[in-house]
């Protein structure tokens, strides 16, 4: 079972059952690890705050309605932090809800994939494994945005692969809605809170409950500006002198083009889901489980309409958390996983966009 990583210049896609030394041609190359080493998944888990904030709740002192909320993006509520609540705290929580259902597993690597740091320095990732129990283990962030789980299980994936790491903790936790600005009626009511987990390990085979089988991963920072937080960075800093007063309040709030960040969204992720589809040799037809980032209702059904998988194939929850970032599709799958629409031999297929701009897929068949 090798394993190729084939580069494009859209994008680079691991894929299966290839041949050792081929070349094909002007910027594709293929590389193998020494070892047949599979990565599994084998646990999975989520959380979400209390607060929960409907569309009613939210348009009020917005130039919008819960109707025209609904209809343009899916969604009817998310979940909101309170009383000091912050990513790292999400974190823990969603690392907990792996761990109690992954019990004698020693991990040794935690990611955390996060856009709303608690803090600019250190990274959060070593304090979410100290609060878990995990001991002196290596603990690292990424930044990835929207993309983050996806570019987290591809990194989890080489960790194995090289013998780095033997079982990697891979956590998606945000609190997001502290960087939005409370009276932005374009971005105010899409995102929500919360935390999502996957446990991966270096595995035979046929093991754990997932199999991870192909990748693609992309970006266009030419396009970086279309969503973005601008303060708070070295460039803010620098620009204004070290004068933290005199950076304007809309700085430290996300912005965003709307209508570009669709067409952009929906462009790339046909693209790298098509890209990973026929590495796998798989038809639009013969996926189970289409499982796209939770950014927007519409966005997902044109991926899905112009990839051609069946609009019945695709998972949602956007409904009821929005827009959670890096958190939205390890919930999501949790989610999926704890009701049982997972059987033996389904294919699957992850696909995010976000900030960047980043892009990426990986095909997973369930055991």
């Amino acid at each position: 079972m090798l394993t190729t990583l084939v580069s494009l210049s859209a994008g680079a896609v691991h894929s299966r059952n290839q041949r050792l030394d081929l070349r094909l041609g002007a910027g594709v190359r293929l590389y193998w690890p020494l070892e047949r080493t599979v990565t599994a998944l084998v646990g999975l888990g989520s959380w979400f705050p209390s607060l929960r904030i409907s569309n009613e709740e939210i348009s009020v002192g917005l130039d919008t309605s819960p109707e025209w909320i609904e209809a343009r993006t899916g969604i009817r509520e998310r979940r909101f932090v309170s009383d000091g609540l912050s990513t790292v705290d999400i974190a823990v929580k969603a690392g907990e809800s792996v761990l109690d259902r992954a019990k004698g597993i020693a991990i040794d690597t935690l990611i955390l994939a996060t856009t709303s740091p608690d803090r600019t320095c250190p990274a959060g990732a070593p304090e979410v494994a100290a609060r878990l129990n995990l001991g002196n283990i290596s603990a690292f962030d990424i930044t990835s945005a929207c993309s983050g789980f996806v570019y987290g299980t591809a990194i989890a994936n080489g960790l194995i692969r090289a013998g780095t790491s033997k079982a990697v903790l891979l956590i998606g936790a945000e609190a997001f809605s502290t960087f939005v600005n409370p009276l932005d009626r374009t971005t105010r009511p899409i995102f929500g809170d919360g935390g999502g987990a996957a446990l991966f390990v270096a595995d035979g085979p046929g093991q754990g409950f997932g199999e991870l089988v192909a990748f693609d991963l992309g970006s266009d920072g030419e396009k970086a500006d279309l969503l973005a937080v601008d303060a708070g960075g070295s460039r803010q800093r620098s620009r204004m002198a070290h004068d933290l007063a005199a950076t304007p309040r809309e700085d430290f709030f996300l912005h965003m083009d709307g209508r570009a960040i669709y067409t952009q969204a929906v462009a790339r992720m046909t693209e790298s889901a098509s890209r990973v589809m026929a590495a796998c040799n798989w038809s639009p037809e013969s996926i189970q489980h289409f499982v796209g980032h939770q950014a927007n209702r519409r966005i997902l059904e044109a991926v899905a309409y112009e990839t051609g998988i069946p609009p019945s194939r695709m998972a949602l929850n956007i409904q009821h958390y929005g827009n959670t970032l890096a958190a939205s599709i390890p919930a999501l799958l949790h989610e999926l996983h704890e009701s049982n629409a997972f059987k033996a031999g389904d294919r699957i297929l992850v696909s995010a966009f976000g900030a960047g701009l980043s892009w990426g897929t990986f095909a997973m068949i369930w055991n």
